[in-house]
C-alpha cells in the first residue's frame, strides 16, 4: 500500500469544536486503499455517512487529490504518523492529523486502522496547574491521562517507548495510541483510578514499535488529584523488570493469554491466538496441528493409537519473517511418524521437552524429512510438545522451539505451555460445540422459513433473511407470504425473542399457527389475539415444564400482519410490538403506516387494533424486523431516512431493492437477524371482476348459472363452464335455503384461478356432511369440496362469504 490512506482527525485549534466533547474518529482501509469501516464519530466530523464512504477509494478524501506531494507510506512500515489536507463533506478544506497502524490478519491480508482525536480547547484546569500535580503526586514520569482516558502529557521516557511524539499521541486513548489487549487491560484500571481513586498496577506493557523483542513492564497507576482531593486526571509510569530476560518473558505470558486466547468462537482463530501469545514471549517458533479428522462427539478418549498421526497445520508463528520453519502451509495436512515426540504426546496425553541429545528428537529427525528441515536448518536446539485436551478429549498438539534465544525449555516453560494449551483446548473445544449447534440451528430454521414465495397475482414480492452474526446465535426471525381467499395475500413477518435452537423452534410453531389461523380467514386483530394466546399457553407449558428464562414460551415477540385484497385495493394491517411497514407511493412518497402499535405477544389482556387503508397499483410496501435498524450506528431516525432513501431510488426488480435497503444499513455483519420483505401493490380490475345481486328466490338459480356461463364465455374459459355451473348452482342455492338476504355473487379470474364467492348477511356457517341413502340433502358441500380445488368461509363484520376456487392448468 504505498498511497496513504485519508481519513479525518483535527487538532483542538484547526476546528471550531472546541465546547464539543472528545471524541475519536476511526476508520479502516484496506490495503488497496479502499474504506472498509466508517464510524459515527467520522462522520460526525467530516460529514460522510458509512453508506456513501464504505467501498470508496480513500483518496477521494483528499482536498489537493493524489499530487506529488501526497504522503506515502514506505512498504514494510507498520506505522505512520501526519497532516493530510482532506475535504468536508460541505466542501471545507480541512488540515487532518492522523495516526494510521497497519494490522495483519490470520489469512494474510492486511488493513490499515486510522485514528485522529478531536480534543477540546485547554482551559482550567490543564497548565501549570496540571504539570505542578504531575510532577509531585506522579511516583516516576511517563504519561498524563484526563478523565476521559485521553492523553495530555507525555514526557520523553514515553516517547522513546512507543517512538511518538507528545503531540502525535495527545488526545488519544492509550488503545489507540498502541493497539495491543494489554493497553485495552491497563486502560480498564486506569477507569479504575478514576472511579476509586486507588492506585493499580499492572505487571505488563505494550511493547517498543522498534524492539526487536517485547519487555516486560511494571506499571504504576496513580490518581492525580487538585487541592480539593477530586481526581482530575490519572499518572501512567512504567519501568523495565530487573529480572532475567526470560523471566521477564515468561512473566508476561498469562496476562497476555489472559487477554488474547479465546476473544472469538473459532477454532482457527484461537489456535493463532495460542501461538501469537507464546512467540516470542516463550519460543522462537510455534506450531498448532489439531487432529484430522477432527474427534466426533465428546467421549473421553486417551487420543489416537501410537503410530503415524496425520494432523492439520492450523497455526504457525516464528521470530523469523515469513514463518520459515514450518514446511507446511496453514490449512494444509502433515503426518507424525510413529514414536515421534508429536505422536507420543497425542497418544499419551502428556506434554515433554527435548534437548539436542534426546533420543526421541534424533529418532524423530531421522524419520521425518520435515521434522529435519526444521531443527538442522535452523539450529534448533529445544523442543517442546503439549497436547490440546479439553473435556477428556484430545484435539490436538503444539509444538515449541527455541533456536535464537539460547536457554533451553525448562519445566516452568512446560507447565505453562500447558496452561496455554488447555486454555485454548477448551475455547476450541467450546467452538466446535457451538458451531455444530449453530449448524443445526441454522438447518432448523431453513427447514422452517418458506423455501419459495406462492404463485399469486396480487402482489410482486421479494425477500431476504440474514442470519445475526454474533456469538448469540441466530435468532428467530421470520417471515411468510400466505394466499387467501378471494385473491388476496396475506403477508407476515415476525421476530421471536432469544437466539438458538429454542428460539428456531418456537419461530416454527408460530409460523404454523398464524397458516392455520389464516386458513380460517380471521381478521388481523382477531388472528393475533388467537397468537397471544398460544404463546401464553406455551409459556404456562415451560413454566409447568420447569423451564426458565425472560423468553420462555417466547413472550415478548412481535409480529406484524397485512392482508391485501387486489380487487379493491385495500390493505389491512395489525400488528404485536413489530415496527410499522414503510409504504413507497407510485409518485415516488415514502412514509410509515400509521398503525396502533399494539403490545408483544404473551403479555395477554391488552386488545390488537387495524387499520384499513387504499394502497393504489404499483405501491411498495416494506416489511422489516428491528435488527435492520438496530445494525445501524445512527438513532433510528437516521436509520428510517437511510431505508427510505433506498426504498424511494428507481430500480427494476424489487430484488434491486432488497440489495440496496441491506447495502444502505447494514455497514458490518448484523448483530441480530434480519428479515426483510417487499411487494409491489397489483390490482384486478374490473374486466377481471364480475358481480350480480340475486334476489331470494329458488327461480334465481338458474339465471345465476345462465349468467356465469356468458361471463365465462366472454373471458374464454367455456371449458370450465360446467364445473363452474354446478358450483353457482350449489352456492347460491345453500345461500337462499338457509342464508339472510341480500345475497351476492362474485366471479374472480386470475391467471389461472376462477373463484365463484357467494355472499349472505347470515353469520351461521355451513358443514359439510356425508348424507345417508334416503336424505334428500346434504350432498351440496360435498360436492363443491370435490369439484373445487379449495373452498372454505369468510366471515365479515356483516354475514359471511363462501367461496370455491378452482384452478384452470386443467382446461
Amino acid at each position: 500500500m504505498e498511497q496513504l490512506p485519508s481519513f479525518p482527525g483535527e487538532r483542538p485549534e484547526e476546528t471550531n469544536a472546541s465546547l464539543e466533547s472528545a471524541y475519536t474518529a476511526t476508520a479502516t482501509i484496506s490495503e488497496q486503499g479502499i474504506v472498509t469501516e466508517w464510524s459515527d464519530d467520522a462522520r460526525r466530523l467530516l460529514g460522510y455517512t458509512p453508506s456513501e464512504i464504505v467501498g470508496v477509494p480513500a483518496a477521494e478524501l483528499l482536498a489537493d487529490g493524489l499530487g506529488e506531494g501526497s504522503a506515502r507510506i514506505p512498504a514494510g512500515q507498520e506505522r505512520w504518523s501526519g497532516t493530510v489536507a482532506l475535504r468536508h463533506r460541505d466542501g471545507r478544506r480541512m488540515q487532518v492529523g492522523l495516526l494510521a497502524h497497519r494490522l495483519a490478519s490470520t489469512d494474510g491480508t492486511a488493513r490499515w486502522l486510522v485514528v485522529s482525536a478531536v480534543t477540546r480547547a485547554p482551559g482550567p484546569p490543564w497548565g501549570e496547574p496540571l504539570k505542578e500535580w504531575a510532577f509531585t503526586q506522579s511516583p516516576c514520569f511517563l504519561a498524563i491521562f484526563d478523565a476521559d482516558l485521553r492523553l495530555v502529557r507525555a514526557n520523553a521516557g514515553m516517547e522513546r517507548t512507543l517512538s511518538l511524539t507528545e503531540d502525535e499521541m495527545r488526545g488519544l486513548r492509550l488503545p489507540e495510541i498502541a493497539p495491543d489487549p494489554v493497553s485495552d487491560e491497563t486502560e480498564g484500571r486506569m477507569r479504575l483510578v478514576l472511579e476509586t481513586g486507588e492506585a493499580q498496577y499492572v505487571d505488563s506493557f505494550v511493547r517498543s514499535p522498534r524492539a526487536g523483542t517485547p519487555h516486560g513492564w511494571a506499571t504504576s497507576l496513580a490518581p492525580l488529584c487538585d487541592p480539593d482531593g477530586r481526581v482530575r486526571a490519572v499518572s501512567l509510569a512504567a519501568h523495565e523488570r530487573t529480572a532475567g530476560e526470560g523471566d521477564r518473558q515468561r512473566i508476561l505470558v498469562p496476562d497476555v493469554a489472559d487477554a488474547r486466547i479465546g476473544t472469538a468462537q473459532d477454532t482457527a482463530h484461537t489456535a493463532q491466538e495460542v501461538a501469537d501469545v507464546a512467540v516470542p514471549r516463550l519460543a522462537d517458533f510455534a506450531f498448532i496441528d489439531l487432529l484430522d479428522p477432527p474427534p466426533r462427539g465428546d467421549e473421553p478418549s486417551a487420543g489416537p493409537a501410537s503410530g503415524p498421526v496425520t494432523v492439520c497445520r492450523t497455526a504457525v508463528r516464528s521470530v523469523l519473517e515469513g514463518n520459515p520453519e514450518s514446511q507446511v502451509a496453514v490449512g494444509g495436512t502433515t503426518s507424525y511418524p510413529a514414536l515421534s515426540p508429536p505422536a507420543e504426546c497425542l497418544a499419551t496425553g502428556r506434554g515433554t521437552v527435548h534437548g539436542p541429545t534426546d533420543p526421541a528428537l534424533a529418532q524423530w529427525v531421522a524419520e521425518d524429512e520435515r521434522a529435519a528441515a526444521w531443527i538442522s536448518q535452523y539450529g534448533t536446539h529445544s523442543v517442546m510438545v503439549v497436547p490440546l485436551q479439553a473435556g477428556g478429549v484430545i484435539l490436538g498438539v503444539a509444538v515449541f522451539g527455541r533456536h535464537r534465544r539460547s536457554e533451553p525449555f525448562l519445566p516452568e516453560d512446560l507447565q505453562l505451555a500447558e496452561e496455554l494449551a488447555t486454555r485454548a483446548a477448551v475455547s476450541i473445544h467450546d467452538a466446535r460445540g457451538s458451531s455444530r449447534e449453530h449448524t443445526s440451528t441454522m438447518t432448523l430454521q431453513r427447514s422452517l422459513l418458506p423455501h419459495t414465495l406462492p404463485t399469486q397475482a396480487a402482489l410482486e414480492i421479494a425477500s431476504r433473511y440474514l442470519p445475526a452474526g454474533t456469538a448469540a446465535g441466530l435468532g428467530g426471525d421470520w417471515f411468510d407470504v400466505i394466499q387467501l381467499s378471494g385473491a388476496r395475500v396475506a403477508l407476515v413477518v415476525g421476530d421471536v425473542v432469544g437466539h438458538g435452537i429454542r428460539a428456531a423452534a418456537t419461530m416454527g410453531r408460530l409460523r404454523t399457527a398464524v397458516r392455520t389461523l389464516a386458513d380460517v380467514d380471521l381478521p388481523p386483530d382477531e388472528l393475533l389475539t388467537h397468537l397471544d394466546d398460544l404463546i401464553i399457553h406455551l409459556s404456562a407449558d415451560e413454566a409447568d415444564g420447569g423451564g426458565v428464562g425472560e423468553t420462555a414460551g417466547g413472550i415478548g415477540t412481535t409480529c406484524l400482519y397485512v392482508v391485501y385484497d387486489p380487487v379493491t385495493c385495500r390493505c389491512t394491517v395489525a400488528r404485536a410490538g413489530h415496527p410499522p411497514p414503510a409504504v413507497v407511493s407510485p409518485e415516488g412518497s415514502v412514509y410509515l403506516l400509521d398503525v396502533p402499535a399494539g403490545p408483544p405477544l404473551g403479555l395477554g389482556g391488552l386488545p390488537f387494533e387495524t387499520v384499513e387503508v387504499e394502497l393504489p397499483e404499483g405501491s411498495v410496501l416494506a416489511l422489516y424486523t428491528d435488527g435492520l435498524l438496530q445494525a445501524r450506528e445512527h438513532d433510528i431516525d437516521e436509520a428510517l431516512d437511510s431505508m427510505f432513501a433506498a426504498l424511494t431510488r428507481p430500480a427494476t426488480t424489487l430484488e434491486t431493492v432488497c440489495d440496496r435497503v441491506l447495502t444502505a444499513m447494514l455497514t458490518h455483519r448484523p448483530d441480530d437477524d434480519v428479515a426483510l420483505l417487499v411487494a409491489r401493490t397489483r390490482a384486478l380490475h374490473s374486466d377481471k371482476v364480475v358481480v350480480w345481486d340475486l334476489n331470494p328466490d329458488p327461480a334465481v338459480v338458474a339465471q345465476a348459472r345462465r349468467s356465469t356461463t356468458d361471463q365465462l364465455t366472454a373471458w374464454g374459459l367455456e371449458e370450465a363452464s360446467f364445473v363452474t355451473e354446478l358450483l353457482v348452482s350449489e352456492l347460491v342455492t345453500n345461500a337462499i335455503r338457509y342464508g339472510e338476504p341480500p345475497i351476492q355473487l362474485r366471479l374472480i379470474h386470475e391467471d389461472s384461478t376462477l373463484i365463484c364467492e357467494v355472499s349472505d348477511t347470515s353469520s351461521t356457517a355451513p358443514h359439510m356432511r356425508r348424507a345417508r341413502t334416503f336424505d334428500e340433502g346434504g350432498r351440496g358441500l360435498l360436492l363443491v369440496a370435490q369439484l373445487a380445488q379449495r373452498w372454505g368461509t369468510r366471515h365479515a363484520p356483516v354475514g359471511k362469504t363462501i367461496w370455491a376456487e378452482q384452478s384452470l392448468l386443467g382446461f
